[in-house]
């Protein structure tokens, strides 16, 4: 698979990643299983994927556990991300970041994950009671001491706080924190979501990561499952599943939206492909510091994810997809 290098650390991973969050969090727990979960990590690592990403919020505490199983067999293949920074209570999450938590995360997140390095550690969200450059001074003493090798940020609380179709200033608070946390200790990615069908991401905070090194994680690249095609208007989702809450995942929206699949489908039959491939290779072409982190718990998608990092697409290509309709449903 080709390589690609993340940030400033200049560390290098596989150019399709794996988020392991579906095997725990957030999606139907019905289809959760272990044994399956375990098979889709040594799947994606034998094709060639080493970015696995995982926090110790998923479970909580579960999907490190598992990921540790893998790690313990096979991690001089594996380039291991986690998160810190939110705590998973009865009714509600909320965010920690207060130094000496932070230090206890890290050391936990190491155990379960049965390593004496974590890659890169990533600060789910700043808490809003403590300034940020305390707990990303705490992060970075953490690199001091050799627990962890760069660190990165989660701007994914952004479409929650302003909306799908939030525009140029969608980000701007997320950067002004960046800029913050730079001067204590260099960021060495992002995570933000970005896909076909939520571009938010490229007005400015993927070219502001372009011009000063650093990584750009594109989580959600295949827009939580929808771009895949394989997603039917009023299917019906799980109470726990997060598409059962989402304002695009209505039995109207999704029939409306159907146009965007329809367009990938287009120009994936001209590359015997599939949609989610193309999709993937889209996020690719965003940049040479942009890596896709398509979420699965499945061995067969985790394969297909990774293949498509040798799917280039055409100018063509990328003409007919920027021209295709905005999603409909919003947050707001």
């Amino acid at each position: 698979m080709e390589r690609r290098t993340v940030g400033a650390a200049a560390l290098e991973v596989g150019a399709v990643g794996l988020g392991c969050m579906p095997m725990h969090w957030a999606y139907s727990a019905s289809q959760q299983s272990g044994e399956r979960a375990l098979r889709a990590i040594h799947a994606a690592l034998d094709a060639g994927t080493s970015l696995l990403d995982t926090a110790d919020m998923y479970g909580p505490f579960t999907n490190e556990l598992l990921l540790g199983r893998v790690l313990r067999e096979r991690r001089p293949e594996a380039f291991v991300s986690t998160k810190c920074g939110l705590l998973v209570g009865d009714q509600h999450i909320v965010a920690n970041g207060r130094p000496a938590y932070v230090r206890r995360a890290c050391d936990a997140s190491l155990r379960r994950l049965q390593t004496d390095v974590i890659d890169l550690y990533q600060l789910h969200r700043p808490d809003p009671e403590v300034p940020v450059e305390e707990t990303w001074g705490a992060m970075a003493e953490l690199v001091a001491a050799g627990k962890v090798r760069a660190l990165g940020w989660c701007a994914m609380g952004a479409r929650a706080q302003r909306g799908y179709g939030a525009g140029a200033g969608m980000y701007d608070a997320t950067i002004r924190q960046l800029e913050r946390v730079q001067q204590v200790f260099p960021v060495g990615c992002v995570q933000a979501e970005l896909s076909v069908w939520s571009r938010e991401a490229l007005d400015r905070l993927v070219p502001w990561c372009a011009s000063r090194g650093v990584g750009v994680l594109a989580a959600m690249p295949l827009g939580n499952g929808f771009l895949t095609g394989t997603l039917t208007p009023g299917q019906g989702f799980e109470p726990e599943d997060v598409r059962a809450r989402h304002p695009r995942f209505t039995a109207e929206m999704m029939a409306a939206n159907q146009p965007i699949v329809a367009g990938l489908r287009r120009v994936a039959r001209r590359h015997d492909a599939t949609p989610a491939q193309v999709a993937l290779a889209w996020v690719l072409a965003q940049g040479r510091h942009v890596v896709p982190v398509p979420g699965t718990k499945r061995p067969e998608w985790a394969v297909e994810n990774a293949a498509a990092a040798g799917l280039r697409l055409t100018p063509q290509d990328l003409t007919e997809i920027a021209t295709l309709p905005a999603a409909l449903g919003s947050w707001d």
